[in-house]
């Protein structure tokens, strides 16, 4: 209880600090995207379906006397009408920092170096006890109770940008099933020019504590490090990265897991056109809590994609993926390969 007293009264006092204008300033986005999906399993029938993916986010915002901005906003996701209320607040201040508070996220996963991969909004099923990780940021685990704070752009040297994070549970008991009770983690982003090129280098650390009822504690908490990095010459973006450490969130049996990814993408812009090319390479060891996995799961996923700009905020798509997956070291026989033709309607 201590430490959410502590949490209130830095925020109360952070909101109090000057005195704010009687209007809030409110924005919306969104975008509205629908195709139709076609699978092809391994093994089974094809099959092909409607995909919408619907987003409608509210943004508020307002700057006080001081020049210090303060923000935060809400989503509705998608028809079947899934809510996101978690934003905390945002204070931006004039020195170009800011600070997150509440739902805050992890630092290290704010600096993920984006790798292209297909636009399309196909997706391929696997054995839902596969775990091996496809994502950079598969290990950041944090907790609704937290801080992220981001320095300004050219932090001690020209290019550099820092984050650090924290956050704390609830205060509630432990239960069976292994809970994120704090983490903390450091994030930065360094943008320089080599030659024609735009190169951005970005990487992060996080480490986590956690607890469960019983005797059997986990063998490693959720945590690790990833780096990767992108240049951008003219229309042209090559991006690669890599990411290793351990979660509790890649397995749907709530088992540990020791997991580790390599990407690479590539992203080239014509005109009206845009072509994506991405592969990620995963692999993981999985084993029910404090006890280390021995077999391995894998997913090898290439993925392509074309995109149009049909006119202002509209997007013609053709997405491909296919995935090649093992689970405990056997070949999987649900993976496949799906394609996806649609568009997407931005505001």
């Amino acid at each position: 209880m201590k430490k959410e007293l502590l949490m209130g009264t830095a925020l109360v006092s952070t909101l109090g600090a000057a005195s704010v204008a009687e209007a809030v300033t409110a924005s919306m986005s969104g975008n509205h995207q629908t195709g139709v999906e076609f699978d092809s399993p391994t093994s089974g029938t094809d099959t092909n379906a409607q995909v919408n993916d619907n987003n409608f986010t509210v943004s508020l915002s307002e700057t006080t006397d001081g020049g210090m901005t303060i923000s935060s906003s809400f989503k509705v996701m998608d028809e079947n009408t899934k809510e996101d209320y978690d934003a905390g607040f945002t204070l931006a201040f004039t020195d170009g920092s800011k600070l997150d508070v509440l739902n805050a996220g992890n630092a290290s996963g704010s600096h993920a170096v984006s790798i292209p991969g297909s636009a399309g909004a196909e997706g391929v099923t696997v054995t839902s006890t596969n775990s091996a990780p496809t994502g950079l940021d598969f290990m950041t685990g944090s907790t609704a109770l937290g801080i992220e704070y981001h320095t300004a752009a050219d932090f001690f040297a020209d290019g550099l940008s820092l984050s650090v994070s924290a956050s704390t549970d609830s205060g509630a008991a432990a239960v069976p099933t292994y809970r994120t009770d704090s983490h903390y983690a450091i994030g930065a982003t360094y943008v320089t020019d080599l030659g024609d090129s735009a190169v951005t280098i970005g990487g992060g650390w996080s480490g986590t504590e956690g607890s469960k009822t019983g005797a059997t504690a986990i063998t490693n908490d959720t945590g690790g490090i990833h780096l990767g990095v992108s240049a951008v010459t003219g229309d042209l973006t090559v991006a690669v990265g890599f990411a290793d450490g351990d979660t509790t969130a890649g397995d749907k049996n709530g088992n540990e897991v020791a997991g580790e990814v390599v990407k690479a993408g590539i992203k080239y812009v014509t005109g009206d056109l845009t072509f994506n090319v991405g592969v990620a390479s995963g692999s993981s060891k999985d084993g029910a809590i404090g006890t280390a996995g021995t077999t391995e799961d894998s997913k090898d996923v290439t993925s392509a994609s074309i995109s149009y700009a049909v006119a202002a905020g509209v997007t013609a798509i053709l997405g491909y993926t296919d995935v090649d997956s093992g689970d405990e070291g056997v070949n999987d026989t649900t993976d496949g390969s799906a394609w996806y033709i649609g568009a997407n309607m931005s505001f």
